[in-house]
């Protein structure tokens, strides 16, 4: 069973999903851009007389992505020390990864404690935004266990004498002693 979750402190999402989802002890967010929460607004966006963008902050909307995605963790009930596996998306690789690559070494200083980091260059994304983050962290909360029936294939349980199925038979298994 997961757990969908809404965080008020976010900017809704563009769609029909939850800001995340918790599946046992792992919480997943969906991807979090830098809008504001209360005015929808991106920070740093410079736009021309037609509205379009014409140019962009990549140092304030990385400070709001991350201030988006720790208000989700923090209504999910983990914390952004939590964070283990976070993919970044920049419409603007070159012009944009060494000013996020900063921010980033800023609120992220030490690479032990740093989550693990994908950062992809994409074309555009579905609002005026430069930089969206997609992350995986521990849930704050103790995962339940999954259980499967004893004796099920791959499972170590009293129907199979506590040998899985993987190792049955197989030339390097310990030899198996008939049940009394």
């Amino acid at each position: 069973m997961t757990e969908a979750i809404q965080a008020s402190a976010a900017p809704r999402p563009v769609g029909r999903y939850p800001h995340a989802r918790r599946a046992g002890g792992l919480l997943f967010l969906s991807g979090i851009g830098p809008r504001d929460p209360a005015s929808d607004s991106v920070p740093g966006n410079v736009f021309d007389d037609r509205g379009s963008v014409v140019a962009h902050d990549i140092a304030a909307q990385t400070r709001a992505v991350f201030a988006n995605v720790r208000a989700v963790l923090e209504a999910s009930g983990a914390r952004w020390e939590d964070l283990v596996d976070v993919t970044v998306y920049l419409t603007d690789m070159a012009g944009d990864f060494a000013g996020y690559n900063a921010i980033w070494a800023e609120y992220f200083p030490d690479p032990a404690t740093a989550p693990c980091r994908t950062t992809l260059g994409i074309d555009a994304l579905p609002t005026p935004i430069a930089i969206e983050m997609k992350c995986i962290a521990t849930s704050g909360r103790e995962p339940m266990p999954l259980a499967r029936p004893a004796g099920e294939a791959g499972t170590t349980g009293a129907a199979d004498d506590g040998v899985s199925a993987a190792d049955a038979g197989h030339p390097n298994s310990p030899p198996h002693a008939p049940q009394e």
